[in-house]
């Protein structure tokens, strides 16, 4: 059994905004709402980053068309005593989906952790 760190992209939709800013704000403040309503207050919100298609270059991932935001969030949860990573990415799309419904969720990364079995 392993421990593992799972990284989930969420797609987070923000209704009636037209500041960028101001729908990253709310993003990241409903689906931790949500997740700490449910007791998932170990899941870490955060925005997550795309690439600039032309130069490359990381930006916040937030688009808005007639006053409606899609926020990109990057979602991370430690996930113990797992028999794999499929299994810890099952593990965590689960405790995390369930709490937000509704929400496309995707994992990106999956990292595996030293373990504290010294004792």
């Amino acid at each position: 059994m392993s421990n593992y760190l799972v990284v989930m992209e969420a797609a987070w939709l923000v209704r009636d905004v037209t500041d960028i800013n101001d729908a990253i704000g709310v993003a990241v403040s409903e689906a931790g709402k949500r997740l700490n309503e449910q007791g998932k207050d170990f899941v870490e919100v955060n925005v997550g980053l795309t690439d600039c298609p032309a130069c490359g270059e990381p930006f916040e991932s937030s688009y808005i068309a007639a006053d409606t935001a899609l926020v990109g969030l990057m979602l991370e949860m430690e996930v113990f005593n797992a028999d794999s990573d499929e299994h810890a990415n099952r593990i965590a799309k689960s405790e995390v989906g369930g709490a937000l419904r509704d929400v496309p969720l995707k994992v990106v990364e999956t990292i595996e952790r030293e373990s504290d079995e010294d004792e």
